[in-house]
C-alpha cells in the first residue's frame, strides 16, 4: 500500500488531552544558551497542563526564563496498525504553591531517574496538535527487526 495515499487524521483536542494523559514520558524541547535542546522528562497532565519535575540544571534553567517549549509524545498500536503524535507549545513556569506541587504529585509524578528532583515545572498549552495515521506495511525481510510494525505482521 502506498503510504502517499493512506489518510492522516487531525485528532481533536480532547483526542490530544486523552493521549496525554494515558502517556508518562515525552520530549521536551527548550531553548538553552540560544539553540534548541530536547530532554526525556515523565510528567502528568494537570489543569490541561504538562507537569513534570526536575533538578537544577538546564531544564530548569530555561524554564525560569519562560521561553517557548514543546513537549512531544508518540505511539504505535500494532493491534490496530495506526501510530500517532501530539505535540504541545507553550511558555513555562516554576511551580511554587505548594498546595500545587501537592496536586502534581497525588497524580502520580514520580521521576524515574534517580535523585532529588525538587523543582516542579509547569508546561502550559498554548496550542495543542495531534494527528493519527495509518503505517506503512513493512517488508517484513528487510524491515530492521527493531521496527515496531513489524509486531503485527509476524
Amino acid at each position: 500500500m502506498d503510504s502517499l495515499k493512506l489518510p492522516i487524521e487531525n485528532l481533536s483536542f480532547d483526542d490530544c488531552w486523552d493521549l496525554l494523559s494515558g502517556d508518562t514520558l515525552g520530549r521536551l524541547a527548550i531553548v538553552v544558551d540560544g539553540h534548541p535542546e530536547v530532554f526525556p522528562v515523565n510528567f502528568v497532565v494537570h489543569r490541561r497542563s504538562i507537569a513534570f519535575r526536575t533538578a537544577a540544571g538546564s531544564k530548569l534553567w530555561g524554564a525560569m526564563m519562560e521561553r517557548p517549549a514543546a513537549l512531544e509524545i508518540d505511539g504505535y498500536a500494532p493491534a490496530t496498525e495506526l501510530a500517532w503524535s501530539v505535540v504541545v507549545r507553550g511558555d513555562t513556569q516554576v511551580i511554587e504553591d505548594q498546595s500545587e506541587m501537592d496536586a502534581v504529585d497525588g497524580l502520580g509524578l514520580e521521576p524515574w531517574q534517580p535523585g532529588e528532583k525538587s523543582n516542579y515545572i509547569r508546561l502550559n498549552a498554548k496550542a495543542l496538535t495531534g494527528r493519527r495515521f495509518q503505517v506503512n506495511r513493512p517488508d517484513v525481510w528487510n524491515t530492521r527487526l527493531q521496527d515496531r510494525r513489524r509486531a503485527s505482521f509476524e
